[in-house]
Formats: C-alpha cells, sequence, structure tokens
C-alpha cells in the first residue's frame, strides 16, 4: 500500500510539474486573455479534452508503439528523461523549452495549438505517461490516466481564474514557480534515464 501512494505522488508531481499549471496560466492569459468568459470557458474545456486524448492513446497504445517500432522501454525511459531533463533545465534557468513553445498563428485554432499541443501535451508529457503506464501494467494505466485528469481538471480551474491568479502571484511569483517546477522536472527526467540505462544493462546479452 505505501508503494502505490508513493507511485500516486509520484505520477502526480511528475505530471504537475511538466504541465506547470501556474506557467499555461500564464500562457493561456496572453492568448485568449481578451476575449468574453464564455470563449474562454469554451477554449479551455476542448483544449484539455484534446490533452486528456492525447495522453489516453499514448497510455493505452504505448505498448503497441513500442512492438511496432520495435522499441524498448529503457530506450523509452533513457529518451524520454533526457526529453523532460531538458525542459526542466530550461525552466529552470528562467525560459520556456522550445519543445513548449507557444507561438501560435491566428490561423490555427489555440484550443488545438499552441494550447493542447504543444503546451499540455508536448513529447515530454507524452514521454513520461508512457513511461508511467508501460512501466507499471494495467495499475500504471488507471493511476496514470486518473491523476492525467485530475491535473486537466486543476489546469481547468487555473485556466478560468487565470486573471485572478496572475494577479495575485504577479510576475516574481511566477518566475519562482516555473524554477522550482523545473528543478523537479529535472530530477525526474535525471531519475528516468538512470531507470532506463540500468535497465539496459540487465538486458540479455548486455551483461
Amino acid at each position: 500500500m505505501h508503494s502505490f501512494y508513493t507511485q500516486l505522488v509520484t505520477v502526480f508531481l511528475g505530471f504537475f510539474a511538466i504541465m506547470n499549471p501556474v506557467a499555461n496560466t500564464a500562457a493561456f492569459a496572453g492568448l485568449v486573455g481578451d476575449r468574453d468568459k464564455k470563449d474562454q470557458y469554451r477554449i479551455a474545456a476542448k483544449a484539455l479534452l484534446i490533452t486528456f486524448a492525447v495522453i489516453l492513446a499514448f497510455s493505452l497504445l504505448g505498448k503497441a508503439i513500442f512492438q511496432l517500432f520495435g522499441i524498448t522501454l529503457p530506450a523509452l525511459r533513457i529518451t524520454g528523461g533526457i526529453l523532460v531533463f531538458l525542459i526542466g533545465y530550461h525552466m529552470l534557468n528562467g525560459s520556456g523549452s522550445k519543445l513548449h513553445s507557444a507561438g501560435s498563428s491566428e490561423e490555427t485554432d489555440v484550443a488545438v495549438s499552441p494550447l493542447a499541443v504543444p503546451l499540455l501535451a508536448g513529447p515530454g508529457t507524452i514521454a513520461t505517461a508512457m513511461n508511467y503506464s508501460a512501466s507499471g501494467g494495467l495499475t500504471g494505466i488507471v493511476v496514470t490516466l486518473s491523476v492525467f485528469a485530475l491535473l486537466c481538471l486543476i489546469t481547468f480551474i487555473c485556466f478560468i481564474f487565470s486573471a485572478r491568479i496572475l494577479a495575485l502571484i504577479g510576475q516574481s511569483g511566477l518566475g519562482m514557480v516555473t524554477r522550482l517546477m523545473g528543478l523537479i522536472l529535472a530530477v525526474i527526467g535525471t531519475q528516468m534515464a538512470m531507470a532506463g540505462v540500468l535497465a539496459f544493462i540487465k538486458l540479455p546479452g548486455m551483461a
């Protein structure tokens, strides 16, 4: 039971750090802050539904994707760890990662891009979801999706109250939160990569 709660906390912190609802609230406000409340609700709901659908697909089809492309779990952990570490490193230095860029075009639905992809469901988020779900069997998938659904709900609330949240924490508070999430991400990325290297060494023929 203790290991189950540890897994819950680990998955929650991993997703919370990489999604960074507070920082993404600033991006949301910058993109749609000038629109009416009804439009903001619609965009926030659409973006988070698409985000959850993307993570759901990669969580459920992770093993099939592995088999189709001949990918091993250690390879995913190493690559995902590197991606997560790089995102954390950029956040730790107070700059956004190019993997989570907010650049958008007027011709693009902002709910789809950049909000859903790549801000919320970027490469690091997908790699994290696949790593957690693929390494824990059915329980891993259920925990991953349940925790991610909770994070989507938290992010939706942050988006809806974006103006109040940003006024409350200010620019300096936003920077502090971003750096703290960056530190957590860098550690999680390192841990993922280390687990991947150790698992790779233990593969048949590698000893």
